[in-house]
């Protein structure tokens, strides 16, 4: 008996079949019930994904006799010489074998005859982007005016390596990578029909592995069904794929949390001792912190992949800023485990990296006795303040919530200030500016104007007939509104376009940065050492490449 493995025993021989793919077999299927079918089809996508699958369900479906709701039926003639690999009129070619010119001359020659057993002669070019150049070329005319009878189905993984010319003539797909649950449900379902043993987790593992592909997948099942006799258990597929189990996974994190610096060594030393793949450990804590993350923002997020209670335990035990530490460094520690010395010392260092950059933090509390006012990791002395015997019977207060009191009390008795008052100490526009905290147009167009004056009833603005364009729109109605709230009342904005004698805090910054400019060319021309090389060498100065230093 010959064995089929389950990635052709299970290859989707109809649209309804596709997983993942809805938005091309959808499109396809209306092409079809519309009669609208293009003459060149490209699919692209990652390896595994179904673009040969696509391309050969398509060929069958436009040649079916039968067709059922524009899906090949599978029982007539032409469905059944396609599954046997009998169907003439489908030329499918491999462009990896076949890059010469000459193989694609021959190729198009019986193109324009008609097709032996269906409505249209397929010409299915897998890999089309390992064609030679004059390949293309040759392909070229025949893809822009084929016959009526003949359509063109090509794949590529990489569709950047076509010719746009042969890229504008194509209708193209592109095919999503699968998502771990949606290759997971594909699993479970081909394992029931198989009658084949399986455990959740071992198929979760599976899937995630895939990395996005069917075929890759279905391939890693083959392997673990015969690896683990008939059936499919996590401890034999943890093995097969080199996978530490997660209980130590769970106890570095635990360790991280409780931020016991010997306890994360000691299991790291307990994991060495099974040469493990460091880089896949890594790969582990990440997604669990990027599960934690998701928890902390979503504690209803349902999520079987991990054990919920250590999800929720690391929830509670992690403040969200240390999660997306702990993340980050260990993204960026992964690129650092190949320099390292040895994978288990870049490991190490990786978590410890962890340790250390996570923040101290001591929790005052203002209830607390002193002898218990520390943190966890960095323990703080409390400030004992100062009393008189008269107050030895007031009970003390935080030092925060007396500075807080302080600067509410120090508002509160301090009235704002009158427009009157405003008005002697704003004779600067440009701290004006600053002050109302305004962006971009509305900006540009303050720092154009010269300040006038101001009253109860309005403010004076002058601007420049240069730059009139700034004025309307939504940047004169924001400037009035800063205007109005700096003041605290509601004066309305007068803009004059006049010129003025008075500069602009626009051309103040610009005539300050070419002071600095000119500042810094006299500095370089003075320069003894500049002027050595001058004329010793020849040298000369280019006041284009000098810029001053902002202190």
């Amino acid at each position: 008996m010959t064995y089929q493995v389950l990635a052709r025993k299970w290859r989707p021989r109809n649209f309804s079949q596709l997983v993942g793919q809805e938005h091309v077999s959808q499109s396809l299927i209306h092409a079809l019930q519309h009669d609208r079918l293009h003459h060149a089809y490209l699919f692209t996508g990652t390896r595994g994904v179904g673009k040969t699958t696509v391309a050969r369900i398509l060929a069958k479906a436009i040649n079916c006799e039968n067709p059922v709701d524009f899906n090949p039926c599978g029982k007539c003639r032409v469905c059944q010489d396609f599954e046997q690999g009998r169907f003439m009129d489908l030329i499918e070619v491999d462009a990896a074998s076949r890059t010469k010119v000459e193989d694609t001359r021959d190729l198009l020659d019986n193109a324009q005859y008609a097709p032996n057993q269906g409505r249209y002669k397929v010409y299915l070019i897998d890999e089309v982007h390992m064609l030679s150049g004059h390949s293309f070329n040759a392909l070229l005319k025949t893809l822009e005016e084929p016959p009526p009878h003949v359509k063109f189905l090509l794949a590529t993984t990489d569709p950047h390596k076509i010719p746009v010319t042969v890229l504008s003539r194509c209708l193209q797909f592109n095919l999503k990578r699968l998502l771990p649950e949606q290759i997971d449900g594909q699993m479970k379902y081909i394992l029931g029909q198989e009658g084949i043993a399986f455990e959740e987790n071992a198929i979760r593992l599976l899937a995630r592995s895939a990395d996005g592909s069917m075929r890759d997948g279905l391939s890693l099942l083959d392997q673990a069904i015969a690896y683990g006799g008939g059936a499919v258990r996590y401890e034999d597929v943890a093995a097969m794929l080199g996978i530490v189990a997660q209980q130590p996974v769970d106890d570095i994190l635990r360790a991280l949390a409780d931020q016991d610096g010997k306890a994360l060594l000691r299991t790291v030393a307990d994991v060495a001792e099974l040469t493990p793949d460091f880089g896949e450990i890594l790969q582990q804590i990440i997604r669990v912190l990027h599960r934690v993350a998701l928890s902390q923002q979503i504690q209803e997020l349902v999520d079987q992949e991990f054990d919920p209670q250590l999800i929720a335990d690391l929830t509670n035990r992690l403040l969200p800023e240390d999660v997306q530490l702990f993340y980050q460094i260990g993204l960026i520690g992964q690129q650092d485990l190949d320099l390292a010395p040895d994978p288990r010392s870049g490991f190490e260092m990786v978590l410890l990296r962890m340790l250390t950059f996570k923040p101290k933090q001591a929790a005052v509390t203002p209830t607390a006795p002193p002898n218990e006012l520390t943190d966890r990791t960095n323990p703080v002395e409390p400030q004992k303040p100062a009393v008189s015997s008269g107050e030895a019977r007031t009970p003390a207060k935080s030092v925060s919530i007396v500075a807080e009191e302080q600067s509410v009390s120090a508002a509160v008795e301090q009235p704002s200030p009158t427009l009157e008052q405003r008005r002697v100490r704003d004779d600067n526009w440009s701290d004006m500016i600053v002050a109302m905290k305004i962006r971009g147009m509305t900006r540009e167009l303050a720092n154009n104007c010269v300040f006038q004056g101001v009253d109860d009833k309005e403010c004076r603005l002058l601007i420049d007939p240069a730059h009139k364009h700034l004025l309307g729109g939504r940047s004169e109605e924001k400037l009035q509104k800063s205007l109005q709230d700096y003041f605290g009342k509601a004066v309305k904005l007068r803009i004059t376009t006049q010129q003025s004698d008075n500069e602009t805090p626009a051309l103040r910054r610009q005539r300050e940065r070419d002071e600095r400019q000119q500042a810094a060319v006299d500095a370089i021309n003075a320069d003894d050492n500049v002027k050595a090389l001058q004329e010793q060498f020849g040298a000369r100065v280019l006041s284009g490449t000098i810029e001053p230093i902002d202190e």
